[in-house]
């Protein structure tokens, strides 16, 4: 049967390099909706603008031959905490719009839905395994987690074949900043790589949990491959990763494009984000992932380098 995809977010980074890589699956329909589109337009792919939570918008997004949902649409950590009200219309009203949506269906999709580790947060152990109770200590996190919940329940009942995988911090993310606040684990990447000077907003000391664009959206497209039987009671997963501290980052940028754009890294301390990030688990056993089949990255000096050589 022919795949007939939706990606919702699909104006985001992650977003167009998935449906990029759809797109090219033979006999592949891809629909991608967004609030906007900065990249170039591709002929393979049906662009719809506007609000997932648009009853009108989402018609047009979610066709009766739809056979695969990508969720990715979402008001980021910092947003969703900035903007209480935003963070909830989008992150679970739209969420369960779709899910609504989807239910209409003549047939239940497979939708694949991006959570996020923010899901985890409080007191919580030195290394978090598949056992590990999720206990947010934002709104995000919050969002995210009831939105798994929504796609579990969807799941039992029938009316979709729902799969969420719970992202690490995503390194290196092209483009400018965003109020994500993990956006600095990028920029002092990014930017010192653009020969731009750039502060972080974190010790040196503070580590994050880190996946590469290429591993992710590898990611998106495993989780919508495995059979049902793969998710027989749990349906998210933790994604596998590497931890880093940002004084490992910067001696791999060091590494990769030596000295002086390690150098253009300054610290500045910015008691908002790091109040966010330190909710944030950093060491995880993801046994259950890697038996699925996902797979994190080797090591960070390549991913540095892959960002390097396609910038």
């Amino acid at each position: 049967m022919a795949r007939s995809v939706l990606i919702t977010g699909g104006g985001g980074f992650l977003g167009s390099r998935l449906a990029a890589l759809i797109a090219a699956e033979p006999g592949a329909k891809v629909r991608v909706v967004d609030v906007a589109f900065p990249g170039v337009a591709d002929p393979r792919i049906e662009r719809i603008t506007g609000d997932l939570t648009d009853p009108a918008v989402l018609a047009r997004a979610l066709t009766p031959d739809t056979t695969e949902v990508f969720h990715l649409a979402a008001v980021v950590s910092g947003g969703a905490e900035a903007d209480f009200d935003l963070g909830y219309r989008v992150n679970l009203d739209g969420t369960r719009a779709l899910l609504e949506a989807c239910r209409k269906l003549p047939s239940p999709p497979k939708v694949v839905f991006a959570s996020s580790v923010a899901v985890f947060g409080g007191a919580l152990p030195d290394v978090l395994d598949d056992s590990t109770t999720p206990t947010p200590q934002t709104s995000y996190g919050i969002q995210k987690l009831m939105s798994e919940h929504l796609v579990a329940d969807y799941t039992r009942k029938g009316f979709i074949d729902g799969r969420s995988l719970r992202l690490p911090t995503i390194v290196v993310r092209p483009g400018k900043p965003n109020l994500a606040a993990s956006s600095f684990a990028s920029s002092i990447i990014r930017e010192p790589l653009a020969g731009v000077n750039v502060d972080c907003p974190v010790p040196d000391s503070t580590s994050v949990w880190i996946l590469s664009p290429t591993r992710v959206v590898e990611a998106f497209v495993h989780a919508r491959d495995l059979p049902a039987s793969a998710w027989p009671s749990q349906r998210s997963v933790n994604l596998p990763g590497i931890t880093l501290s940002v004084r490992e980052m910067l001696a791999a940028l060091g590494r990769v494009a030596g000295k002086d754009a390690e150098s253009r890294v300054r610290f500045v301390d910015d008691a908002r984000i790091q109040g966010i990030v330190k909710t944030w688990p950093t060491r995880f056993r993801t046994e259950r992932a890697l038996a699925m089949g996902f797979k994190a990255d080797g090591n960070f000096d390549d991913v540095v380098r892959a960002h390097s050589t396609a910038a």
